[in-house]
């Protein structure tokens, strides 16, 4: 957790421009250093308080989560289908460490939504190295809309061929066939597929077929 909570630190003291907010988010420094009870709290209550800069929220989100304090949950789900893909990281790498068995269900819902597709990368990443139940389903889900759509967001689409060949689910061997036929996405849907056909549940040619 060091190395990406101190680039986190970085980057949002670079975005800070007034005395004001960098004093407020030295005291937030402090809660976090402080590692007590008294000051999880406090954490806590900066996620639901009013008026809260996103930095802030972005920063106690991210501490809570990475303890497993499941109170971080809906700011770190917001923030992973964020506009601001660095942002995006930063909650990913947070679920990835909360333990919170709805952060599957929460990545696949956001992997799948076609009207957030732009915004689908690191849900669909998150959910590559969870590998829950619902990881292959929501990248089969949304790798199939993605070739069947006008757009095929073929970011998006790879990022879905690339994982399921990661996962080597057999139950992707459909659609990876059919990214196959994509220049775009041949080289990765041939790489996903040997991995997917080489499951032991993969279904076998019949002898002499």
């Amino acid at each position: 957790m060091e190395d990406d909570f101190r680039a986190l630190v970085d980057r949002v003291r670079a975005s800070l421009t007034s005395p004001e907010e960098i004093k407020a988010y030295a005291s937030l420094l402090h809660l976090v250093r402080d590692r007590t009870p008294a000051a999880r709290e406090r954490l806590a209550r900066v996620l639901v308080a009013p008026e809260q800069p996103l930095w802030a929220r972005e920063t106690a989100a991210y501490v809570l989560g990475s303890t497993g304090d499941r109170r971080a949950f809906e700011t770190l789900v917001l923030m992973l289908n964020y506009r601001d893909p660095v942002r995006c990281v930063t909650a990913a790498r947070a679920l990835a460490r909360l333990g919170d068995p709805r952060t599957a269900r929460a990545a696949a819902a956001l992997a799948t939504n076609p009207v957030r597709t732009h915004y689908a990368l690191h849900p669909i990443r998150l959910l590559v190295e969870l590998r829950a139940p619902e990881s292959a389903p929501a990248l089969i889900a949304t790798l199939e809309r993605l070739l069947d759509a006008r757009d095929h967001h073929w970011p998006i689409a790879r990022a879905c061929v690339e994982g399921l060949g990661a996962l080597g689910d057999p139950r992707a061997i459909p659609v990876l066939t059919q990214a196959s036929s994509y220049p775009q996405l041949t080289a990765a849907a041939s790489a996903a597929l040997a991995r997917a056909e080489s499951h032991p549940k993969a279904p076998r040619p019949s002898p002499g077929g």
